[in-house]
């Protein structure tokens, strides 16, 4: 099986498709690098053990044909491009990651990538090429998270008609959660509704943010 399979069987784990099929890899470890920005995925973690087991079904066994190394920058996304490097250097076949800056990461490193959740719009934040001719070495999972936020919005408008006023969390440094924010903002004016802005970038920035000069 070749590496491109083995990528086609991991998206579909990545998403915990039903059905079974047979990975053809005698004689062939494949190694599987998670990354992420936070919390660890490892192999025991509950969301390693459910890609392992999907990917069990498809004939990838740990500890038989199939190896595991788990990278997390635990909040210091500043570490993610060295822990990408590492993952290369280890030779894996592909990493699942989570959010934009692992993504932007993992694809500055080569590295063949399932995105399994958090990277907002893959072509708005230029990910990928377009949906159809994604082109690269990224697939996985494109959310609607802005969408999502907008639609939030109208139905904190609707259980609460006399709202006037919304304040917006957000990473400044993480470019799709800035395009969330962007949509949200503008489905939060055409609603009538103030924005209160509140984008971050360091642990730091948290209490000035949310409590002002108080």
């Amino acid at each position: 099986m070749k590496r491109r399979d083995f990528l086609a069987v991991l998206g579909g784990a990545a998403l915990a498709w039903p059905g079974k099929a047979s990975a053809g890899t005698e004689g062939r470890v494949y190694r599987l690098g998670t990354l992420t920005p936070t919390t660890p995925v490892t192999a025991a973690s509950q969301k390693g053990q459910i890609l392992i087991k999907a990917l069990e079904a498809r004939g990838f066994k740990l500890g038989q044909n199939l190896s595991f190394e788990a990278r997390s920058a635990l909040g210091d996304v500043a570490m993610l491009p060295m822990l990408a490097a590492e993952l290369k250097a280890k030779n894996v076949d592909a990493i699942v990651i989570v959010g934009y800056p692992t993504a932007t990461a993992a694809k500055a490193a080569g590295i063949p990538t399932v995105a399994a959740s958090g990277i907002g719009d893959p072509v708005e934040t230029r990910l990928i090429e377009s949906l159809a001719h994604p082109g690269g070495k990224i697939t996985g999972i494109s959310d609607v998270a802005a969408t999502l936020s907008a639609k939030r919005l109208s139905l904190l408008k609707e259980m609460s008609p006399k709202l006037t006023k919304v304040a917006m969390l957000w990473n400044k440094d993480d470019l799709g959660m800035t395009t969330r924010y962007q949509a949200s903002a503008k489905a939060a004016q055409a609603l009538g509704l103030t924005v209160q802005a509140l984008g971050v970038r360091e642990p730091d920035d948290f209490n000035e943010a949310v409590f002002g000069d108080e």
